[in-house]
């Protein structure tokens, strides 16, 4: 089971629209893909028609109020086949709160993952954009990590932010994260868009995904219809644009594989 985590300390960037999209795509190849949704917004589990945690949510995995129950009780079936979401509530904002101290409340993600492991091929993680032990979590239970990056000035700043986190985490973990940076709300008509891209390629190089999702209206109106791109024909520029992407990233997987093999 490969594991995305996909944030940025910046909202608006993309992110829940590249975790669905890139979860929608892959089960349209035949993975089983889950969406795990670690935002108390909720944005992702309301984009595929799950309701904010009626029937237990990421929240119930911290223990608050008792036992943990199984990971797999909570995963939620979506109208598409082989995508499924373990959803968000309101409730998990209250969490750094009631656990951020708590011994062993920054692997809670990864233990439930593991008992996963054999009923999905692929998960991608929709973070929030602040730090604390919601996105701890996320990134530890990790094994790449996409940072959609608006191709604007201001999203530069999110950018380091989450870079510094990233670091942070890395030296708990003992080991690297891999990082993809992937542009986004890309206009190539505007100097602003160009400009942004040309640095963000000049300061992180290959870290930079070859891909750039530009700005499609028709992503905002497959979001607005709870429709995954995968799904969604209108959005030509931008459905191609997020298959070309995960192409991308499973090449990535395959080289990592690869190397780990040799």
């Amino acid at each position: 089971m490969v594991v995305w985590a996909v944030a940025n300390q910046k909202g608006g960037v993309g992110k829940t629209t590249t975790t669905v999209a890139l979860g929608s795509m892959l089960a349209s190849r035949g993975e089983r893909a889950l969406m795990v949704d670690m935002d108390p917004h909720a944005s992702l589990s309301g984009y595929v028609g799950v309701e904010n945690g009626a029937h237990g949510s990421i929240y119930d995995l911290f223990g608050s109020s008792g036992s943990a129950p199984p990971a797999s009780s909570l995963v939620h079936a979506t109208a598409y086949e082989r995508l499924s979401v373990l959803p968000a509530s309101s409730a998990m904002i209250t969490l750094d709160r009631q656990v951020g101290t708590r011994a062993g409340m920054g692997l809670v993600l990864s233990q439930a993952l593991a008992g996963l492991a054999e009923d999905f091929d692929h998960v991608l993680i929709d973070c929030p954009p602040t730090l604390g032990v919601l996105m701890v979590n996320a990134l530890a239970a990790s094994d790449r990590l996409l940072v959609p990056t608006q191709t604007e000035a201001l999203a530069l700043a999110g950018l380091e932010r989450m870079l510094r986190s990233l670091g942070m985490i890395e030296r708990s973990r003992g080991r690297p994260l891999p990082r993809t940076i992937v542009p986004t709300m890309y206009d190539a008509r505007t100097h602003a868009s160009r400009a942004c891209l040309e640095q963000l390629r000049e300061k992180y190089g290959d870290a930079v995904s070859a891909t750039v999702i530009p700005t499609d209206t028709q992503i905002r109106e497959a979001s607005a219809a709870g429709v995954p791109l995968a799904s969604w024909s209108a959005a030509r520029r931008g459905g191609l644009a997020y298959r070309q992407l995960l192409d991308e990233l499973l090449a990535m997987r395959g080289q990592l594989m690869a190397d780990a093999a040799a």
